[in-house]
């Protein structure tokens, strides 16, 4: 709420501003409500721990992602593993590479590195654009609301993978993959977000402590930063949330196309991509990086979920378990103390009834 706001309110009334329970407070009683959000978190936190600690994995494993190892592969065959389920042992946690014989433990560990690194970079590049547009459009009056909103919708009319192909086929190889499909996706695909920040900057701009604050004499930037932005907090962080999971598709999608990250950098997609004609002599090498992909998309997207939910508390989750909906209904339903059931009270106005007559 503005500090003009406030501070008048206090002045006219006498009394002391009590300050609001602690947002950060109440969103976490509300998530800890979902089992199946805190389930995703922590598998989300795990994920993260390992590509964060990809380096120390593949050192106690004695590997690294881009080493050959000829021979650990059966040239006579084309190139399959030797030995069980694609070679796993002690030196091989996850067994080995067809044609190359390259470790499979460490390219996924790294393979993470790069999937999750280039979700959240776009996401942030995504985040930033789309505030800064959204808020300019919404504060700007007449020819530059128009012009931004425009602007806008070019970018929301965008096709995100034939832009992001057409775009990637044409920059030269010597730039670095992971930060060019970083850029690619974040530049790209901000618009609906701006869109979302814009419709609820204009929905705040009339509320009294907006109000309050203007007439105080603030700026419109300081109003924007002191104002407007935690109202945009809510928002802004349960479709940053939403984005994190369609950004690993995109990256994926983009390597299995060849377009993406390149060998012998590690990714899920580019793994994907090699991977498609040995799923019959070594299936092991698609399903780990299709199967880490899998669970990492559900995660982030029950995540996503969750933290709408607990921001929104009027927004009802679209997941059918592990959301408290049976423990929040009857709590909600759970008389207060001191007061009776309904059905007793029913009971006892027809006894006083009878008594009276």
């Amino acid at each position: 709420m503005s500090e003009a706001l406030v501070a008048a309110e206090a002045a006219g009334t006498g009394v002391e501003p009590v300050p609001g329970a602690s947002g950060a407070r109440q969103f976490w009683r509300r998530l800890r409500t979902q089992r199946a959000a805190l389930v995703a978190a922590a598998l989300v936190a795990l994920l993260v721990l390992v590509a964060l600690a990809a380096p120390l994995l593949t050192l106690i494993e004695g590997q690294d992602p881009t080493t050959y190892h000829p021979s650990l592969v059966d040239s006579a065959r084309g190139g399959v593993p030797i030995g069980s389920f694609g070679g796993i042992g002690g030196g091989h946690w996850l067994g080995v590479e067809p044609q190359t014989g390259r470790d499979l433990f460490a390219r996924l560990v790294y393979g993470a590195r790069v999937s999750l690194g280039v979700a959240l970079a776009a996401t942030v590049i995504q985040v930033f654009v789309g505030v800064v547009m959204g808020i300019a459009s919404a504060l700007g009056r007449g020819w530059v609301d128009q012009l931004l909103s425009r602007i806008t919708d070019i970018f929301v009319a965008m096709p995100l993978m034939i832009m992001s192909l057409a775009l990637l086929a044409i920059v030269p190889s010597s730039f670095p993959r992971p930060v060019l499909v970083t850029l690619v996706i974040g530049f790209i695909a901000w618009g609906n977000i701006a869109k979302i920040v814009r419709a609820q900057t204009l929905t705040l701009k009339g509320l009294d402590y907006v109000s309050a604050a203007r007439l105080s004499g603030w700026g419109t930037w300081r109003i924007a930063r002191r104002e407007l932005l935690p109202g945009l907090a809510a928002p802004v962080i349960t479709y940053a949330a939403i984005l994190m999971p369609v950004n690993i598709s995109v990256e994926a999608a983009l390597s299995f196309l060849g377009v993406g990250v390149k060998p012998p950098t590690p990714s899920w997609g580019q793994m994907l991509t090699a991977a498609d004609v040995w799923y019959q002599a070594a299936p092991q090498y698609l399903l780990l990086p299709a199967g880490a992909l899998f669970v990492t998309v559900l995660a982030l997207t029950v995540l996503g979920d969750g933290v709408r939910t607990a921001l929104d508390p009027r927004a009802a989750s679209r997941l059918s378990i592990g959301t408290g909906r049976k423990r929040e209904a009857k709590a909600n339903n759970k008389p207060e103390a001191g007061t009776k059931p309904e059905a007793n009270t029913r009971l006892e106005a027809k006894a006083d009834k009878g008594g009276a007559a």
